[in-house]
């Protein structure tokens, strides 16, 4: 996410599917942005759409939403870098549905992809996107069958935000968990969970570099095939927007580990990492000023927050954490003023809603949470409403 100024006025290669999503020429002027919410429990799934209020933070869910995810069990999705589109992620179907997004914040799905058309067994877990908006990366296990090794399929994307022919896919580990893309570009990362080789499991860490014209991956030198330790059980993985930072959860010793980037894309670990997390880490965020961090914490309903040393990329924080509704799943900042914090609340059925102060990174709860959710909240997404200039509170 960035604090740069984003309109989502569609360009003219765009213009064919924005008018077949049924965008409308409205716009309401106090909504700042809009958030998504992935529900798993009823089949097919659905995404939950709400407006974000520009003074408060408070939501208001869309008159049009829920609507179907496109596929069975939707686990988690992904905005594109100019708020135009979606992408939601279901597991249950292996497939990725593309939705456009209206000026109401309304979305219109579009052609569900196949994760791994020679498997329609693979079992996606983790979905990115490139700062460019050109490539959509999305990590899944077993390559044939039921068994074997994950991988990550690569889909071009479309001017009009549809997915185009997926690349061959790139092997990774047992079971890979999440993807993070500097906002830099030029470098994917991916956090796989590895069965044991000995008495434990371990994490890893892998880089690649990204070729920007035709989204090919090539493994980083120096993160060998096995990738860097990375923990016991990592959950989930993200990075700070300068692209010198990588921070991973870890949900077996509740630790978030921290790596600094080197100039050709390595993650080298830090010196005083890892850092202590609550009960069951799952998910974590940076903040778009790249000031802070916050980790989910599934076991102990709380969210972590942590102040990164600019300079070394080591976080201080984090005594306790605030407390959210029941079970929080998934974490995410909104882009257009970056003091609105959202956590999807798994067992509570509900999203929680924060206000984020930007000079200490501290949350207070927004009136009126929790907000209803549909059933088994998963994942939650939130994008700038270009009628508001995108602008990051300092």
């Amino acid at each position: 996410m960035k604090g740069n100024t984003m309109g989502r006025g569609v360009k003219a290669l765009a213009v064919s599917m924005a008018v077949g999503l049924g965008m409308t020429a409205c716009s309401r002027d106090y909504t700042v942005g809009y958030l998504y919410v992935t529900n798993a429990k009823s089949t097919p799934g659905q995404v939950t759409a709400y407006a974000i209020d520009y003074q408060s933070g408070a939501l208001t869910q869309l008159a049009n939403s829920p609507l179907s995810s496109g596929g069975n069990n939707p686990v988690t999705l992904v905005a594109s870098p100019n708020s135009q589109f979606i992408y939601v992620l279901n597991q249950g179907t292996s497939t990725v549905v593309p939705f456009g997004i209206g000026t109401e914040g309304q979305l219109t799905a579009g052609k569900a992809s196949a994760i791994l058309a020679s498997n329609p067994t693979a079992t996606p877990t983790a979905i990115a996107i490139d700062p460019a908006g050109k490539f959509l990366y999305v990590a899944f296990k077993y390559q044939a069958g039921t068994t074997g090794l994950g991988g990550m399929t690569c889909f071009p994307v479309n001017a009009d935000g549809s997915l185009g022919t997926a690349l061959p896919f790139v092997a990774l580990g047992n079971n890979p968990v999440g993807i993070a893309i500097p906002a830099t570009g030029g470098f994917v990362y991916v956090v796989d969970q590895e069965a044991p080789q000995t008495a434990t499991a371990h994490g890893v860490l892998l880089a690649f570099t990204e070729n920007l014209t035709t989204g090919a991956l090539t493994q980083v030198a120096g993160s060998y095939f096995g990738g860097v330790a990375a923990g016991t059980t990592p959950s989930a993985v993200a990075e700070d927007p300068s692209g010198h930072f990588i921070y991973v959860t870890d949900q077996a010793t509740n630790q978030l580990y921290g790596y600094t980037i080197t100039a050709g894309g390595a993650p080298l670990a830090m010196l005083n990492s890892p850092f202590t997390a609550g009960l069951f880490p799952i998910a974590v965020t940076v903040d778009p000023r790249g000031t802070f961090v916050y980790v989910v914490n599934f076991a102990s309903s709380t969210v972590s927050v942590y102040t990164i040393n600019r300079a070394t990329g080591a976080l201080s924080g984090a005594a306790g954490g605030i407390s959210v509704a029941t079970g929080p799943t998934c974490v995410t900042v909104d882009p257009a003023v970056g003091i609105y914090l959202y956590t999807s609340n798994n067992t509570d059925n509900s999203v929680s809603a924060e206000r984020l102060d930007p000079h200490s990174g501290a949350l207070s709860q927004v009136q009126g949470t929790q907000f209803s959710s549909q059933g088994l909240p998963t994942c939650v997404v939130a994008v700038a409403n270009g009628a508001h200039a995108t602008q990051i509170v300092q």
